[in-house]
């Protein structure tokens, strides 16, 4: 092992790694050295249990536990989820006791390492941890490979805990994750095998896409297109941030008759799109934009903010740090972790007393913006949209699905939406619409020219709404749509959309605003030559590109 690998953290896996080639000293992201490694000693964790449930031939559906606290072991590793070096040092402990536990009731011969290793101090996990990192697997295009596919994992297990959260479980989704965390040890796997392994990551993706919509609505029911104020209000308030809309519904149930209006901040705001949020009087309206400006916008709000997934930005003041709350699979050093009792029930009670001493918000928009375009509500207007595109109204479709993130090359998003043509429709999911939601960009015969899906697990919806246009319109191959894909990513739920993508065939992607890091140079060969992916140039050569 290289002795610098051993010295240092390595961390490739978001869109703004250092240099695009790797962060090596501390993660752009504002992780340090030490939690980088302890998220590599708990993902080398679980490669061992799932080795165990492999070899073991194990029923997963008996594993009860385990299988949440391995999606929501992933889910911690996740860039901006998690920099509390306590908490994952805690569930690195929880997960080998969990591994050791497995392995009593089954015979287990020639185990990997990663199955029977052991650590009893902070200071022996770090040394291990420099040695089963990334750059463990010194074959380039195999690194590539495995972590692209690990990075996908991650992503996939995010929305199957949500699910989960609601009650909605698919054994299936949780045995392949077993399945490929097992892979990543099979050293005799080869390149192609792990390529056939990333497209069954993206198979399992739409699976765990499909599980987490099917959540959604059968509980809170399906989107529809709705104004939401972003403005505010006159009283407290809290502000909710993320993805996990169990956490949103028990806020807006203990806050009732308090006083403490709830607000909505970057992914969570397509929580206002759901019938069933609607009847909370208090719930005022969404305040600010994507994740990345919360270090000015927690600033103004004034009151607590509530963490339920990613995206953490380390806060630059002690004040704005004593405002913010953590749960679930977050957390941050000197954050205030609010855990769930046995039943999933969480008490948000000291919230709810901070928000009354603390001032209203301040303004720092008006008006509403409008969303709630899922595939239900999408598909309800189906007639519309076929009569606009036979008619020549609209002349093509745009997903513009993602993440944003804080580059200044992502201007380029709001350029390329600005400048297209006023017959095409941007179809869009995730905090990348941020960049262009607040446009006046207007509308073709009533159909909003930008139609907001909800976060970024409904690109689910996206691709519901492409496969029945490609049905509608009687047509054998989903790329001889007028649909054409322009994607930003920033962290790993991106790229399991990205993978998704990929299995269900779409072709010719532009991703942006620069390919993975993560991607070697022969991995990158193949996706562009199987797959078409390419990257972004200027916004007038790619809107020429597309509308040829």
């Amino acid at each position: 092992m290289r002795e610098e690998y051993r010295m240092s953290m390595f961390c490739y896996q978001c869109q703004e790694t250092a240099g695009g080639k790797g962060c090596t000293v501390r993660g752009v992201c504002g992780k340090t050295e030490e939690v980088a490694r302890l998220q590599d000693l708990l993902i080398y964790t679980l490669k061992g249990i799932s080795e165990v449930v492999i070899k073991g031939k194990l029923n997963v559906s008996e594993l009860g536990d385990a299988n949440y606290e391995v999606l929501s072991s992933l889910f911690m590793t996740i860039t901006n989820a998690n920099f509390d070096d306590s908490s994952i040092e805690q569930q690195i402990m929880k997960m080998i006791a969990i591994r050791d536990e497995l392995r009593k009731i089954i015979p287990v011969g020639s185990s990997h390492d990663a199955a029977t290793f052991t650590v009893d101090s902070r200071e022996s996990m770090l040394a291990k941890s420099a040695i089963v990192g990334v750059l463990a697997t010194e074959n380039e295009d195999v690194r590539s490979l495995r972590e692209m596919i690990t990075y996908g994992l991650k992503g996939m297990a995010a929305y199957t805990e949500h699910a989960m959260n609601i009650g909605k479980e698919n054994i299936d989704i949780n045995s392949f994750v077993y399945e490929a965390l097992a892979a990543m040890l099979d050293d005799s796997l080869t390149a192609e095998d792990l390529v056939a392994l990333t497209l069954k990551t993206g198979e399992y993706g739409v699976k765990a896409m499909a599980l987490l919509d099917e959540a959604n609505t059968s509980k809170y029911g399906n989107p529809e297109i709705t104004q939401v104020n972003i403005g505010v209000r006159g009283n407290p308030a809290i502000l909710i941030s993320g993805h996990d809309l169990t956490d949103l519904e028990q806020l807006l149930e203990q806050t009732k008759g308090t006083g403490v209006d709830v607000y909505t901040h970057s992914e969570m705001l397509p929580a206002h799109y759901y019938p069933a949020f609607k009847k909370y009087e208090h719930f005022a309206g969404n305040y600010g934009n994507a994740w990345w400006k919360q270090l000015d916008e927690f600033v103004t709000f004034h009151g607590p903010i509530l963490f339920t997934t990613n995206c953490i930005v380390p806060p630059r003041s002690e004040e704005v740090r004593g405002r913010i709350f953590t749960t679930g699979s977050t957390g941050f050093p000197g954050c205030k972790h609010i855990v769930a009792d046995k039943d999933g029930k969480k008490d948000f009670s000291k919230i709810i007393a901070l928000a009354k001493t603390l001032p209203a918000p301040q303004q720092i928009e008006e008006g509403s913006i409008v969303g709630g375009f899922a595939h239900s509500q999408v598909l309800a207007l189906a007639d519309k949209v076929v009569e606009a595109v036979k008619s020549g109204a609209i002349r093509k479709f745009f997903v513009m699905a993602g993440c944003d993130a804080r580059m200044k090359s992502r201007e380029y998003y709001t350029r390329f939406a600005e400048q297209l043509p006023k017959d095409t429709i941007i179809l869009t999911a995730g905090c990348a619409k941020y960049r262009y939601n607040k446009l006046n960009l207007g509308d073709i015969g009533g159909i909003p020219r930008v139609l907001d899906a909800g976060q970024c697990n409904d690109s689910y919806s996206l691709a519901v709404i492409a496969l029945k246009l490609k049905e509608v319109f009687g047509l054998d191959d989903i790329n001889k749509l007028p649909i054409a894909f322009n994607i930003a990513w920033y962290e790993q739920k991106a790229v399991i959309v990205l993978l998704a993508l990929l299995y269900l065939g779409v072709k010719n992607i532009h991703l942006g605003p620069t390919l993975p890091g993560f991607l070697s140079p022969n991995v990158a060969k193949v996706l562009v030559e199987k797959f078409g992916i390419a990257g972004i140039g200027s916004v007038d050569d790619d809107i020429e590109l597309f509308m040829a």
